[in-house]
């Protein structure tokens, strides 16, 4: 949520005027931003992204507050199942009621004060400016309460591991990957986060074939989550002599790191092999059985290291990656559960799914998935600003996808 970040960031979405809509529904509103409207990048008067706030100025967002105010009167002061984005879930009554009280309070404040003003004309003007503030802190109400219904991911507060791998397009799928890889740390940085290396696996042009990262701080893997994807690069390779562009692929996995507490992994399920390194890397190199492969049992899944000089080390990488695959694989399962009930717009975050496309010849990176285009690909590529307005719109995007699915869900529940 962008309310929830640190810093403000602007978000890439563009302004509608009240009368371009009509009488057309929220739905309809949806499915026009669907077809790619959002685009230049804007920001309402008072700051918060236009996508959400139109949606939170609504008629069907005040309905389904008012469905919220019947149900916490249904469970009596308990807990209350409210239909929401990932299925029916229990949300406390005591979090969201007092601040639907609030709101209620502050709207019987606004009549009062509508009916002042038409009874004393003197006090017409100080009525006016005190409606206006009470207008305000109703919008900053309901979206208190959207907040609180937006549902949380297990894994949000969790650190990551970044894996990038070549795709098709050969050395110039491996350059790519490079670049992607070196936007990513310098994105780290831009953030203040931590950016270790494990694996990297260069190519005989300076082009990466796979390369994983261990990546820490605030927020680090709710900010990466849709990321992860297949990336794609349209542009005249280095290699090619006649001036073709040519379309080149590489691949983004984002697994999150998971905790002690969040999985534990049976000694007695690991078959851990040592052999020796391959490849460049010096003295070392096929003279000393340094590399550490381990295998988990029970799910097929492997992972390898041999970065460092020490097996001790490697071993320590090897499972630090095996974790984060098992914890993705355990997250993947409950998401293709809940997309029996619901299509996520936003992206399955899965590694097969084509996500974005860098195309040097327009200077245009277009994301896929909320048809948005940032002109200024080398400025992309620098992981800043450009690359932190894109995430942005993608996490309120998601939250857009979520506040939507709760009012569909409450007609359906009518």
């Amino acid at each position: 949520m962008l309310l929830g970040a640190a810093r403000c960031v602007l978000c890439g979405v563009r302004t509608f005027p009240r009368n371009i809509w009509g009488n057309v529904t929220v739905i309809n509103r949806w499915s026009a931003l669907r077809q790619g409207i959002l685009g230049s990048r804007a920001v309402s008067d008072n700051g918060r992204s236009p996508l959400l706030e139109e949606l939170i100025r609504s008629d069907a967002w005040s309905g389904y507050l008012r469905r919220l105010e019947e149900w916490g009167a249904a469970g009596g002061g308990g807990d209350v199942v409210v239909p929401g984005s990932e299925g029916s879930h229990v949300t406390e009554v005591k979090r969201v009621l007092p601040v639907l009280r609030e709101l209620r309070s502050k709207e019987r404040e606004v009549q009062e004060l509508q009916q002042l003003a038409e009874e004393n004309e003197d006090l017409q003007s100080l009525a006016t400016t005190d409606m206006a503030s009470c207008e305000e802190e109703i919008i900053n109400l309901k979206y208190q309460v959207a907040w609180l219904l937006i549902s949380k991911e297990e894994a949000d507060d969790c650190n990551l591991i970044l894996e990038v791998t070549a795709g098709v397009g050969g050395q110039e799928a491996m350059l790519f990957t490079a670049e992607i890889f070196d936007m990513y740390q310098r994105y780290a940085a831009y953030k203040n986060w931590s950016f270790d290396i494990l694996e990297y696996f260069h190519s005989d042009l300076g082009g990466v074939r796979h390369a994983t990262a261990s990546m820490g701080g605030f927020d680090a893997y709710k900010h990466l989550k849709y990321e992860g994807g297949v990336h794609r690069v349209q542009r005249v390779p280095r290699t090619e002599k006649q001036g073709r562009i040519h379309t080149s692929t590489m691949t983004v996995a984002i697994l999150p790191q998971p905790s002690e507490i969040n999985l534990v992994i049976n000694p007695k399920d690991l078959r851990i092999e040592t052999k020796r390194a391959s490849g460049a890397g010096g003295q070392h190199v096929n003279t000393t059985d340094s590399a550490v492969r381990i295998v988990h049992l029970p799910t097929g899944i492997v992972s390898e290291c041999q970065q460092e000089r020490s097996q001790i080390k490697n071993k320590e990488t090897a499972m630090k990656v095996l974790r984060a695959k098992l914890y993705n694989m355990k997250l993947e399962e409950q998401v293709n559960k809940r997309q029996n009930a619901r299509k996520i717009q936003v992206g399955t975050k899965g590694r097969s799914e084509k996500i974005r496309t860098y195309n040097f010849p327009q200077d245009r990176v277009t994301d896929h998935r909320i048809g948005k285009s940032v002109h200024n690909i080398d400025g992309f590529l620098l992981g800043d600003e450009l690359l932190d307005e894109m995430i942005q719109a993608l996490s309120e995007f998601s939250d857009y996808e979520s506040l939507m699915e709760m009012i569909e869900s409450a007609k359906i529940c009518k």
